[in-house]
Protein backbone atom coordinates (compact mmCIF):
# COMPACT_ATOMS: atom_id res chain seq x y z
CA UNK A 1 0.00 0.00 0.00
CA UNK A 2 1.39 3.38 -1.04
CA UNK A 3 0.63 6.74 0.50
CA UNK A 4 1.09 10.09 -1.15
CA UNK A 5 2.56 12.74 1.13
CA UNK A 6 2.91 15.47 -1.48
CA UNK A 7 2.33 18.88 0.15
CA UNK A 8 -0.17 21.27 -1.43
CA UNK A 9 1.62 23.23 -4.14
CA UNK A 10 -0.20 26.50 -3.59
CA UNK A 11 0.55 26.59 0.13
CA UNK A 12 4.16 25.40 -0.01
CA UNK A 13 5.39 27.37 -2.99
CA UNK A 14 4.30 30.83 -1.91
CA UNK A 15 6.38 31.22 1.31
CA UNK A 16 9.56 29.96 -0.36
CA UNK A 17 9.08 32.24 -3.33
CA UNK A 18 8.31 35.21 -1.10
CA UNK A 19 11.41 34.68 1.07
CA UNK A 20 13.68 34.32 -1.97
CA UNK A 21 12.13 37.41 -3.53
CA UNK A 22 12.65 39.41 -0.34
CA UNK A 23 16.31 38.42 -0.16
CA UNK A 24 16.80 39.41 -3.79
CA UNK A 25 14.92 42.66 -3.26
CA UNK A 26 17.07 43.63 -0.28
CA UNK A 27 20.19 43.19 -2.39
CA UNK A 28 18.89 45.58 -5.07
CA UNK A 29 19.91 49.16 -4.29
CA UNK A 30 17.70 50.59 -7.02
CA UNK A 31 14.63 48.80 -5.68
CA UNK A 32 15.31 49.92 -2.12
CA UNK A 33 15.88 53.48 -3.33
CA UNK A 34 12.58 53.41 -5.21
CA UNK A 35 10.68 52.07 -2.21
CA UNK A 36 12.33 54.69 -0.01
CA UNK A 37 11.27 57.52 -2.34
CA UNK A 38 7.69 56.24 -2.50
CA UNK A 39 7.66 55.82 1.28
CA UNK A 40 8.86 59.39 1.80
CA UNK A 41 6.18 60.74 -0.54
CA UNK A 42 3.53 58.72 1.28
CA UNK A 43 4.70 59.90 4.69
CA UNK A 44 4.78 63.55 3.58
CA UNK A 45 1.26 63.25 2.14
CA UNK A 46 -0.03 61.80 5.41
CA UNK A 47 1.54 64.40 7.69
CA UNK A 48 1.21 67.41 5.36
CA UNK A 49 -0.94 69.38 7.86
CA UNK A 50 1.85 69.03 10.42
CA UNK A 51 4.53 70.36 8.07
CA UNK A 52 2.87 73.66 7.17
CA UNK A 53 0.49 76.15 8.72
CA UNK A 54 -0.80 77.62 5.46
CA UNK A 55 -4.10 76.83 3.78
CA UNK A 56 -3.45 75.18 0.38
CA UNK A 57 -6.56 76.67 -1.28
CA UNK A 58 -7.06 80.06 0.41
CA UNK A 59 -6.25 83.06 -1.83
CA UNK A 60 -4.19 85.99 -0.54
CA UNK A 61 -3.69 88.54 -3.37
CA UNK A 62 -1.49 90.74 -1.15
CA UNK A 63 1.17 88.00 -1.17
CA UNK A 64 0.97 87.05 -4.86
CA UNK A 65 4.09 86.13 -6.87
CA UNK A 66 6.56 86.31 -4.01
CA UNK A 67 9.97 84.71 -4.32
CA UNK A 68 11.42 82.16 -1.89
CA UNK A 69 11.82 83.46 1.65
CA UNK A 70 11.83 82.26 5.24
CA UNK A 71 8.05 82.68 5.31
CA UNK A 72 7.46 80.97 1.96
CA UNK A 73 10.30 78.57 1.19
CA UNK A 74 9.19 78.01 -2.43
CA UNK A 75 7.48 81.37 -2.89
CA UNK A 76 3.82 81.99 -3.69
CA UNK A 77 1.74 81.66 -6.84
CA UNK A 78 -0.35 84.24 -8.66
CA UNK A 79 -3.16 83.86 -6.11
CA UNK A 80 -0.88 84.35 -3.10
CA UNK A 81 -0.98 80.69 -2.05
CA UNK A 82 2.10 79.11 -0.54
CA UNK A 83 3.69 76.90 -3.22
CA UNK A 84 5.34 74.44 -0.85
CA UNK A 85 2.04 73.90 0.99
CA UNK A 86 0.24 73.11 -2.25
CA UNK A 87 3.01 70.71 -3.27
CA UNK A 88 2.78 68.89 0.06
CA UNK A 89 -1.00 68.56 -0.16
CA UNK A 90 -0.74 67.71 -3.86
CA UNK A 91 0.86 64.41 -2.88
CA UNK A 92 -2.38 63.45 -1.17
CA UNK A 93 -4.38 63.94 -4.35
CA UNK A 94 -1.81 62.27 -6.59
CA UNK A 95 -1.34 59.20 -4.39
CA UNK A 96 -4.96 58.89 -3.28
CA UNK A 97 -6.57 59.04 -6.72
CA UNK A 98 -3.80 57.02 -8.39
CA UNK A 99 -3.82 54.19 -5.84
CA UNK A 100 -7.62 53.85 -5.87
CA UNK A 101 -7.76 53.92 -9.67
CA UNK A 102 -4.92 51.42 -9.99
CA UNK A 103 -6.45 49.04 -7.44
CA UNK A 104 -9.80 49.05 -9.24
CA UNK A 105 -8.16 48.48 -12.63
CA UNK A 106 -5.98 45.73 -11.16
CA UNK A 107 -8.88 43.95 -9.43
CA UNK A 108 -11.08 43.94 -12.54
CA UNK A 109 -8.23 43.08 -14.90
CA UNK A 110 -6.99 40.24 -12.70
CA UNK A 111 -10.45 38.70 -12.37
CA UNK A 112 -11.13 38.87 -16.11
CA UNK A 113 -7.65 37.72 -17.12
CA UNK A 114 -7.70 34.71 -14.79
CA UNK A 115 -11.22 33.76 -15.88
CA UNK A 116 -10.23 33.92 -19.55
CA UNK A 117 -7.17 31.71 -18.97
CA UNK A 118 -9.18 29.16 -16.96
CA UNK A 119 -12.26 28.94 -19.17
CA UNK A 120 -10.53 29.24 -22.55
CA UNK A 121 -12.58 28.41 -25.64
CA UNK A 122 -14.81 30.97 -27.27
CA UNK A 123 -14.71 33.27 -24.23
CA UNK A 124 -10.94 33.62 -24.44
CA UNK A 125 -11.04 34.09 -28.23
CA UNK A 126 -13.69 36.82 -28.10
CA UNK A 127 -11.93 38.56 -25.24
CA UNK A 128 -8.66 38.52 -27.18
CA UNK A 129 -10.26 40.23 -30.18
CA UNK A 130 -11.90 42.84 -27.95
CA UNK A 131 -8.59 43.55 -26.22
CA UNK A 132 -6.85 44.01 -29.58
CA UNK A 133 -9.45 46.59 -30.60
CA UNK A 134 -9.41 48.47 -27.29
CA UNK A 135 -5.62 48.52 -26.96
CA UNK A 136 -5.28 50.06 -30.42
CA UNK A 137 -6.68 53.32 -29.00
CA UNK A 138 -4.03 55.56 -27.33
CA UNK A 139 -4.47 55.76 -23.56
CA UNK A 140 -4.52 59.58 -23.44
CA UNK A 141 -7.17 59.76 -26.16
CA UNK A 142 -9.36 57.22 -24.38
CA UNK A 143 -9.00 59.14 -21.12
CA UNK A 144 -9.98 62.40 -22.80
CA UNK A 145 -13.06 60.78 -24.34
CA UNK A 146 -14.25 59.39 -21.00
CA UNK A 147 -13.56 62.62 -19.11
CA UNK A 148 -15.25 64.72 -21.79
CA UNK A 149 -18.34 62.52 -21.63
CA UNK A 150 -18.61 62.26 -17.83
CA UNK A 151 -17.07 65.53 -16.63
CA UNK A 152 -14.24 66.15 -14.18
CA UNK A 153 -13.57 65.32 -10.55
CA UNK A 154 -11.78 62.56 -8.63
CA UNK A 155 -14.55 59.97 -9.11
CA UNK A 156 -14.60 60.50 -12.88
CA UNK A 157 -10.80 60.32 -13.06
CA UNK A 158 -10.82 57.01 -11.18
CA UNK A 159 -13.44 55.57 -13.55
CA UNK A 160 -11.60 56.84 -16.63
CA UNK A 161 -8.24 55.42 -15.54
CA UNK A 162 -9.82 52.08 -14.64
CA UNK A 163 -11.52 51.83 -18.03
CA UNK A 164 -8.26 52.59 -19.85
CA UNK A 165 -5.96 50.27 -17.89
CA UNK A 166 -8.20 47.24 -17.33
CA UNK A 167 -7.52 45.82 -20.83
CA UNK A 168 -3.76 46.14 -20.34
CA UNK A 169 -3.90 44.38 -16.98
CA UNK A 170 -6.10 41.64 -18.47
CA UNK A 171 -3.53 40.84 -21.15
CA UNK A 172 -0.60 40.59 -18.70
CA UNK A 173 -2.49 38.60 -16.05
CA UNK A 174 -3.99 36.25 -18.65
CA UNK A 175 -0.49 35.45 -19.92
CA UNK A 176 0.70 34.63 -16.40
CA UNK A 177 -2.41 32.58 -15.59
CA UNK A 178 -2.05 30.50 -18.77
CA UNK A 179 1.22 29.14 -17.35
CA UNK A 180 -0.58 28.05 -14.15
CA UNK A 181 -3.82 26.56 -15.49
CA UNK A 182 -2.26 23.34 -16.98
CA UNK A 183 -0.72 22.35 -13.61
CA UNK A 184 -1.94 19.26 -11.77
CA UNK A 185 -3.40 21.07 -8.77
CA UNK A 186 -5.73 23.07 -11.03
CA UNK A 187 -6.76 19.87 -12.81
CA UNK A 188 -7.40 18.22 -9.45
CA UNK A 189 -9.55 21.14 -8.33
CA UNK A 190 -11.61 20.84 -11.49
CA UNK A 191 -11.99 17.11 -10.94
CA UNK A 192 -13.29 17.78 -7.43
CA UNK A 193 -16.02 19.91 -8.96
CA UNK A 194 -14.92 23.21 -7.47
CA UNK A 195 -16.45 26.34 -8.93
CA UNK A 196 -14.52 28.58 -11.31
CA UNK A 197 -14.14 31.46 -8.87
CA UNK A 198 -12.99 29.10 -6.13
CA UNK A 199 -10.28 27.72 -8.41
CA UNK A 200 -9.20 31.23 -9.38
CA UNK A 201 -8.99 32.41 -5.77
CA UNK A 202 -7.40 29.32 -4.20
CA UNK A 203 -5.28 27.82 -6.97
CA UNK A 204 -4.48 30.35 -9.72
CA UNK A 205 -4.20 33.72 -7.97
CA UNK A 206 -1.71 32.64 -5.24
CA UNK A 207 0.68 31.51 -7.97
CA UNK A 208 0.59 34.76 -9.95
CA UNK A 209 0.58 37.20 -7.04
CA UNK A 210 4.13 38.27 -7.97
CA UNK A 211 2.98 39.33 -11.43
CA UNK A 212 0.02 41.18 -9.94
CA UNK A 213 2.24 43.09 -7.49
CA UNK A 214 4.66 44.15 -10.21
CA UNK A 215 1.76 45.15 -12.43
CA UNK A 216 0.39 47.35 -9.65
CA UNK A 217 3.71 49.17 -9.20
CA UNK A 218 4.13 49.73 -12.94
CA UNK A 219 0.55 50.88 -13.55
CA UNK A 220 0.66 53.20 -10.54
CA UNK A 221 3.58 55.16 -12.00
CA UNK A 222 1.78 55.56 -15.33
CA UNK A 223 -1.47 56.53 -13.62
CA UNK A 224 0.23 59.26 -11.57
CA UNK A 225 1.69 60.73 -14.74
CA UNK A 226 -1.57 60.46 -16.71
CA UNK A 227 -3.65 62.09 -13.98
CA UNK A 228 -1.23 65.01 -13.77
CA UNK A 229 -1.27 65.28 -17.57
CA UNK A 230 -5.06 65.47 -17.56
CA UNK A 231 -4.98 68.22 -14.93
CA UNK A 232 -2.40 70.14 -16.95
CA UNK A 233 -4.67 69.95 -20.01
CA UNK A 234 -7.68 71.13 -17.99
CA UNK A 235 -9.52 67.80 -17.83
CA UNK A 236 -8.46 66.65 -14.37
CA UNK A 237 -8.66 68.28 -10.97
CA UNK A 238 -10.81 71.39 -10.63
CA UNK A 239 -9.26 74.59 -9.22
CA UNK A 240 -8.30 75.30 -6.49
CA UNK A 241 -7.46 71.62 -5.83
CA UNK A 242 -3.75 71.26 -4.91
CA UNK A 243 -2.81 69.04 -7.85
CA UNK A 244 0.69 69.02 -9.33
CA UNK A 245 -0.41 69.07 -12.96
CA UNK A 246 -2.88 71.86 -12.27
CA UNK A 247 -0.18 73.85 -10.47
CA UNK A 248 2.11 73.67 -13.49
CA UNK A 249 -0.72 74.79 -15.79
CA UNK A 250 -1.67 77.72 -13.54
CA UNK A 251 1.86 79.03 -13.07
CA UNK A 252 3.54 78.34 -16.40
CA UNK A 253 2.91 81.90 -17.63
CA UNK A 254 4.75 83.31 -14.59
CA UNK A 255 7.69 80.89 -14.71
CA UNK A 256 10.16 83.74 -15.31
CA UNK A 257 8.86 85.62 -12.26
CA UNK A 258 8.38 82.76 -9.76
CA UNK A 259 10.02 79.69 -11.31
CA UNK A 260 9.54 77.55 -8.19
CA UNK A 261 5.77 77.76 -8.57
CA UNK A 262 6.15 75.51 -11.62
CA UNK A 263 9.40 73.70 -10.82
CA UNK A 264 8.37 72.50 -7.35
CA UNK A 265 5.37 70.40 -8.53
CA UNK A 266 7.41 69.14 -11.49
CA UNK A 267 10.16 67.93 -9.13
CA UNK A 268 7.60 66.29 -6.84
CA UNK A 269 5.91 64.51 -9.75
CA UNK A 270 9.21 63.41 -11.28
CA UNK A 271 10.58 61.96 -8.05
CA UNK A 272 7.38 60.02 -7.34
CA UNK A 273 7.25 58.54 -10.85
CA UNK A 274 10.96 57.64 -10.75
CA UNK A 275 10.52 56.05 -7.33
CA UNK A 276 7.58 53.93 -8.51
CA UNK A 277 9.49 52.86 -11.62
CA UNK A 278 12.55 51.85 -9.60
CA UNK A 279 10.39 49.90 -7.17
CA UNK A 280 8.59 48.13 -10.02
CA UNK A 281 11.86 47.28 -11.72
CA UNK A 282 13.28 45.89 -8.49
CA UNK A 283 10.19 43.78 -7.82
CA UNK A 284 10.21 42.52 -11.39
CA UNK A 285 13.82 41.35 -11.15
CA UNK A 286 13.35 39.90 -7.67
CA UNK A 287 10.42 37.74 -8.76
CA UNK A 288 11.63 37.06 -12.30
CA UNK A 289 8.52 38.59 -13.85
CA UNK A 290 10.28 40.11 -16.88
CA UNK A 291 10.14 36.83 -18.80
CA UNK A 292 6.41 36.43 -18.11
CA UNK A 293 5.57 39.98 -19.22
CA UNK A 294 7.64 39.69 -22.40
CA UNK A 295 5.96 36.44 -23.36
CA UNK A 296 2.40 37.66 -22.79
Amino acid sequence: MTTLDTPPVTLAAAPGRASRAWRTLRSSRTALAGLAVVGIHTLIALIAPLLTSYDPIANDPSHALLGPSWSHWAGTDQYGRDVLTRVLYGGRYALGVSVVATLIALALGTAIGCAAALRGGWFDDVLGRVLDAVLSVPAVLALLVVVTALGTGPAVIVIAVAVVFVPQVVRVVRGAALAVVPNDYVTAARARGERTWSILWREVLPNIVDVVCVEFAMRASWVVLLISSLSFLGFGADPPTPDWGLMVAENRTAITVVPMASLAPIIALATLVVGLNLAADGLSKAWGVDRIREGS
